[in-house]
């Protein structure tokens, strides 16, 4: 009876055998790995329309130092700095919960990559919002913050998602 019902959930594309602890540890590549695509091509995108490469690193930086009422002379650094803490603490939250909840214990890629998207786009809403509330913008520069992070969390989303995707598998296989 019990390996009627593991097929049928392999068939609907659940799978409870992936063990926590590499759902976590692919959690955490994925975000580290999609932090790092989505840095490379942000910032290939930023020299493009000739702006600074580290434009964002800035922001970001300036954000966390207003928000804890530091003073830092070069918040590119802090910047960086909170960008690759988040990004891969964000995959490790995703892999704990992928872990948790049975309706992220999936085995398909496309429904993987949805999981990860919408996770991400959520999770990000509150940090993002910091940065137009303690760094004075203008109306244009408030959309194109919100809409580059979305498409740059998005890019996140789909590398995180599918590098979990191929760790799950690769548990599973073995």
């Amino acid at each position: 009876m019990n390996r009627i019902l593991q097929s049928e959930l392999l068939a609907a594309g659940y799978d409870n055998r992936i063990p926590q602890g590499n759902r976590i540890v692919w959690g955490l590549v994925g975000g580290l790995a999609g932090t790092m695509t989505m840095d490379i091509l942000l910032m290939l995108i930023l020299k493009v329309f000739k702006l600074s490469a580290l434009l964002c690193f800035s922001i970001v930086g300036e954000t966390v130092t207003r928000f804890f009422g530091i003073h830092i002379d070069n918040v590119l650094w802090v910047g960086v700095a909170a960008h690759y803490i988040i990004g891969p603490l964000v995959g490790v939250l995703f892999g704990v919960l992928a872990a948790r909840l049975p309706a992220l214990r999936v085995v398909t890629l496309k429904k993987l990559i949805i999981a990860a998207v919408l996770f991400v786009e959520l999770i990000s809403q509150p940090i993002l919002v910091l940065a137009p509330l303690l760094i004075p913008m203008t109306g244009l520069v408030i959309t194109l913050w919100y809409a580059g992070s979305f498409v740059m969390h998005f890019i996140l989303s789909v590398v995180m998602g599918s590098i979990m995707y191929y760790g799950f598998h690769r548990s599973v296989i073995k």
